[in-house]
């Protein structure tokens, strides 16, 4: 079984939410993900995991010719309405619904951690990018340099058995994501750390936001959201400023690489 079937669902619960209170944040890791590849002008652009299409909009706005995907229909959907022309589609990372070689820079925000077989979804990436194109793919760096750690912590803490997988960080340590991409053929150029604060005006929009991702919605399945919500609310309580508001202070990892 492939990412789709699982991560559709759990992503497809409240794409507005999702779309416009939890996805902007990432807004300083997209734009530092589109200048390593060097998005411009009529390059042929794929987002892999497009969410609402927030990153396939300044891709657009710097002239690209924007496809996308996602596993989640709904948003999708919201991907399409908001980007003239673009070619979004729903389907699974590991079996891309495009054509060999079709793509200058292949763009993956937040995506391939979430691969039920993370080589064979960049392997499908490898197939789907030029000769000399770029691939960027953006995540978490390392749980000290990641002030969010607090709220997976208080999610992980409220369940009765641990989550599957190796959780948000699996991925962040430095040379992993590289030897991943190394072994689907794709030759790294380089990485690099990005600042990606995260604010939330108060707590309901905090957990409104964040009850749109999938990973709690897969947290929701076990534990009841009476309960998820006082415990998550506790733990992220030294987070809240005088003000009433949240601010997470996190670094993303974004690494690079090219086709030969």
């Amino acid at each position: 079984m492939g990412s789709a079937a699982i991560q559709g669902e759990l992503w497809s619960k409240a794409p507005h939410d999702w779309t416009h209170l939890q996805e902007p944040l990432h807004k300083p890791l997209w734009e530092a993900m589109l200048d390593a590849a060097q998005v411009g002008q009529y390059t042929s652009f794929l987002d892999a995991g497009c969410g609402g299409g927030g990153a396939s909009i300044l891709a657009f706005e710097r002239g690209a010719i924007v496809s996308g995907l996602d596993a989640a229909e709904p948003l999708v959907r919201m991907a399409s309405e908001r980007v003239p022309g673009g070619d979004f589609r729903t389907g699974d990372i590991e079996q891309l619904p495009f054509r060999d070689a079709s793509f200058d820079v292949v763009f993956a925000a937040n995506s391939v951690q979430y691969a039920a077989n993370r080589v064979a979804a960049l392997r499908e990436l490898k197939r789907v990018c030029t000769a000399g194109g770029r691939i960027v793919a953006g995540l978490f760096s390392t749980p000290e340099k990641v002030e969010y750690r607090a709220f997976f912590k208080a999610v992980r803490d409220s369940l009765p058995t641990p989550p599957p997988g190796d959780g948000p960080f699996g991925l962040s340590t430095p040379g992993i994501l590289e030897g991943l991409m190394e072994q689907a053929g794709f030759r790294v150029l380089g990485h690099a750390e990005v600042s990606c604060p995260f604010y939330y005006e108060d707590f309901d929009t905090f957990w409104k936001a964040n009850a749109s991702a999938g990973p709690l919605q897969a947290a929701l399945r076990s534990v009841s959201e009476d309960k998820l919500r006082a415990n998550v609310e506790y733990g992220i309580m030294p987070l809240q400023q005088s003000d009433g508001t949240y601010l997470f202070k996190n670094m993303f990892r974004l690494v690079t690489g090219t086709v030969d």
